[in-house]
């Protein structure tokens, strides 16, 4: 803990009452008199100038000259300075965006035992759980889409809250189809009011897009233009055909023109490697914001300034008071 001074420069007004001593004339008591011609040689020639006011003690001036060091230091705006305190914050906002269509329902991702088959949504949301458990220095957002898309949950730290949101989804909750050029689109308005420059969008998907407004090569150089990579993520088996097809060019496109990348994932272990890579690629930056609590001290000088004044102000009142008869 230290001492410090917001205006230091106010300790430049210290000898002000000693130059005002020296420069300024010597203060006279105005008053009234009667001349008389017969009395002018005991009270001098006429025009006289009336006597200097009796000067004030040694233990008043101390107490003026405590009074004005105490005003001085008020003004300086003394303040109390504690030790650094550091917080760790993150440079990224990252958005998850998520594809709840129908097939999303498919059961053909390996299970916990053998043998067992879960959907590829419960594949997903295990996954995304251990990527968001590894960004806890980052903003998430979660972004769900189908036959339309939506903001499920906006940039937030509250990754518990988040993790609530992500395990409440389910399949066609957007609706059946898969609108990836609507998604893309979504982000880029949601980073538009996003603060920092780290901009990631990672969107996980399991079909190709059915007729999105904004086609996807279009959105995603809308979404590059805001300073936003894009991972695409692709579940299920390449080689499906009909609606159930990858289009594993189109993906890989939408992630170029970002200069993101794109991984394909046909079972819960390849899905878990393609976040651990995107983890590698788009670690956390490590930001430390170090500020020192300042506490300000001005009030204590200044009271005792008004003490101390009230002190010489009311002082010899107080005498000429107690000196009156009863």
């Amino acid at each position: 803990m230290t001492l410090g001074f917001d205006h230091p420069w106010a300790f430049a007004l210290l000898p002000l009452p000693l130059l005002a001593w020296l420069l300024l004339p010597a203060y006279r008591e105005p008053g009234f008199a009667l001349r008389l011609p017969m009395l002018e040689r005991l009270t001098g020639p006429a025009g006289a100038a009336p006597p200097e006011a009796a000067r004030p003690g040694w233990a008043r001036t101390m107490l003026a000259l405590i009074a004005w060091l105490l005003l001085v230091v008020a003004l300086a705006a003394p303040v109390r300075i504690e030790p650094p305190v550091t917080r760790n914050t993150s440079g990224r906002d990252v958005l998850l965006a998520l594809d709840l269509s129908g097939s999303m329902s498919t059961k053909d991702m390996a299970g916990a035992t053998e043998g067992a088959k879960v959907s590829r949504l419960d594949a997903a949301r295990a996954v995304l759980q251990q990527f968001i458990d590894r960004r806890e220095d980052d903003r998430l957002s979660l972004l769900v889409f189908g036959s339309s898309a939506f903001v499920l949950a906006p940039f937030t730290a509250d990754h518990k809250a988040l993790l609530g949101l992500l395990g409440e989804t389910f399949p066609r909750m957007a609706g059946p189809q898969t609108m990836i050029g609507d998604a893309i689109g979504l982000s880029a308005r949601t980073f538009e009011r996003a603060k920092v420059s780290g901009r990631l969008l990672i969107l996980l998907t399991d079909g190709n897009d059915t007729g999105s407004r904004v086609p996807p090569r279009r959105a995603a150089e809308i979404a590059g233009n805001l300073g936003v990579r894009i991972y695409a993520v692709s579940l299920g088996d390449a080689a499906a055909a009909g609606e159930a097809a990858l289009d594993l060019g189109a993906l890989e496109d939408i992630a170029k023109a970002t200069g993101g990348a794109h991984f394909h994932a046909d079972d819960p272990r390849a899905l878990a490697e393609a976040y651990r890579r995107i983890d590698a690629m788009e670690p956390t930056p490590a930001q430390t914001v170090s500020w020192r609590p300042r506490t300000p001290l001005f009030v204590w000088p200044l009271g005792g300034f008004a003490l101390l004044m009230a002190a010489l102000l009311l002082g010899p009142g107080l005498r000429e008071f107690r000196r009156r008869p009863a």
